[in-house]
């Protein structure tokens, strides 16, 4: 008898890095995607909406997506449009799409999935956590029906949407640290360890005419500016949180206190850790310190050889 496959709800706005994590997660026998919301950030809430229905469409899936919050909780929207382009997802001419989201917010569809499940969910946050946030606020309950959160998001040193700010926590840090101070346990994979998870050009090579997805990814990959074949590779932020769901031996973590810094200003975004815990007697996170590329890699292209 396999082992039974971990309850997920991923938490997204695709962009073109949570398309190929989405994928990774779904054709995963050892992930059982209940639920995917959207939240603006890559791209406003309409088109992160859309482009999940795309996705779903796509992979022949009939796993509902929920509509989330459109904007974060206190400050206006920064988008990533230049990076994922305008759409999210430029670079691959997905049909229109033919189905809707459910009529119910995200978050109201995150506590059903939750209220209804026969044992805990784990969240799966790779963008910002206003939804999250808001669920915690609303239905506080709900927390003892999800086992962790695996998110991708913060840093442990400098940023890449401001000198120390990592963009998903940027976008809404005082959602981020609703999540943090929640008691919730969260595994942070941030960005200084997804920043040398790279796909270079050998793996995309490889996934490039393995099947109708690899296909796919491959275009996505020809307009993606996460990163430059140039200089290294591709960097592959979200998909480094669904492999620490199923490869957690390719990660290095340690447990820590981490404080979201909020108030306006060059910090603001900030995931501040004490590493050394000098200021804290208890911890709130775990967070992933390294990867092992040369595995992370392998597992990339043997992923994509398990979808259509």
């Amino acid at each position: 008898m396999g082992v039974k496959p971990i309850p997920i709800i991923i938490d997204t706005d695709p962009g073109i890095d949570d398309a190929v994590a989405i994928a990774a997660a779904i054709f995963d026998e050892q992930l059982d995607v209940r639920l995917i919301t959207t939240v603006a950030g890559n791209v406003n809430v309409e088109k992160t909406t859309d482009n999940a229905l795309k996705l779903m469409e796509f992979f022949n899936q009939s796993i509902p997506v929920a509509k989330g919050c459109g904007q974060p909780l206190l400050k206006e929207l920064e988008d990533a449009s230049e990076i994922h382009g305008e759409s999210g997802m430029a670079g691959y001419d997905f049909p229109k799409v033919t189905t809707a989201p459910l009529s119910m917010h995200a978050v109201e569809a995150m506590r059903q999935t939750l209220s209804e499940a026969d044992e805990p969910i784990t969240l799966v946050p790779i963008a910002a956590l206003t939804n999250i946030a808001l669920l915690f606020s609303m239905y506080p309950e709900c927390k003892s029906k999800i086992k962790r959160i695996v998110m991708m998001g913060g840093s442990l040193s400098r940023g890449n949407t401001t000198t120390i700010a990592e963009f998903n926590t940027y976008v809404d840090p005082h959602a981020a640290a609703i999540v943090f101070q929640s008691g919730v346990p969260i595994v942070m994979v941030g960005l200084d360890v997804t920043s040398t998870a790279l796909i270079t050009k050998p793996e995309i090579e490889a996934i490039k005419s393995m099947n109708k997805t690899g296909k796919m990814i491959y275009s996505l990959f020809q307009h993606y500016r996460g990163g430059s074949l140039k200089s290294g590779g591709l960097k592959m932020h979200d998909l480094c949180a669904i492999a620490f769901l199923v490869k957690p031996e390719l990660f290095t973590t340690q447990e820590t206190y981490v404080e979201i810094e909020y108030n306006n200003g060059p910090a603001s975004g900030a995931t501040i850790a004490d590493l050394k815990m000098a200021y804290h007697d208890k911890t709130n996170a775990e967070v992933c310190l390294d990867i092992d590329i040369p595995a992370f890699q392998k597992w990339f292209v043997e992923s994509v050889g398990k979808m259509i």
